[in-house]
């Protein structure tokens, strides 16, 4: 189902919207249940993936980073060096992980926290099941690596949680050098 889903299926022109930053409130917002055919959730939809396109190095763009406190993300790791399994551009809503295992430090950026990186365990092997927006099927995805990485971080967006909240400890963020 999800190598049939593009955003043109939206039938809705994305705009680019404005990157919220922490400390914003909406950052630590455990976001909202939408519902998949809601016209306004569709429009979201194709606003995250316009945003995401136009932001360089940006793999994933959840909507509490655009301000709205949903459970909403979009994702595109296929031009990341560190994929190997890829499922292409989706947006994806109310996700929940079934099964992760394999746990593995690695550096993670977020746009929301443009001036740091730092060291976060994830899962390797991850099972996740959501929707896409414009259907109600629910839709099961299993991936590893880095877009098992991106998964988990933009479902923690939708949870609230930012990257620096699972970190070991100060000494696991560090400065970024450039921001692309």
């Amino acid at each position: 189902m999800i190598a049939s889903w593009s955003p043109k299926l939206l039938d809705v022109e994305g705009s680019v919207l404005d990157v919220v930053r922490a400390p914003h409130p909406v950052l630590a917002t455990e976001g909202a249940l939408v519902d998949p055919l809601d016209a306004s959730m569709i429009q979201l939809a194709a606003d995250l993936v316009a945003t995401m396109r136009v932001s360089p190095g940006c793999v994933g763009l959840a909507a509490p980073q655009v301000g709205v406190a949903a459970q909403m993300f979009s994702l595109d790791v296929s031009d990341h060096p560190k994929t190997r399994t890829c499922h292409g551009v989706f947006v994806l809503c109310n996700a929940v992980v079934l099964e992760a295992s394999r746990q593995e430090k690695g550096r993670e950026g977020c746009m929301s926290v443009p001036d740091f990186t730092g060291d976060v365990k994830r899962a390797t092997r991850l099972t996740v099941r959501g929707v896409l927006p414009g259907t109600t099927d629910p839709l099961t995805i299993t991936t590893d690596a880095f877009e098992a990485r991106a998964l988990q971080h933009e479902i923690d967006h939708c949870n609230g949680k930012l990257f620096l909240d699972r970190v070991a400890g100060a000494h696991a963020v560090y400065p970024r050098k450039t921001y692309q």
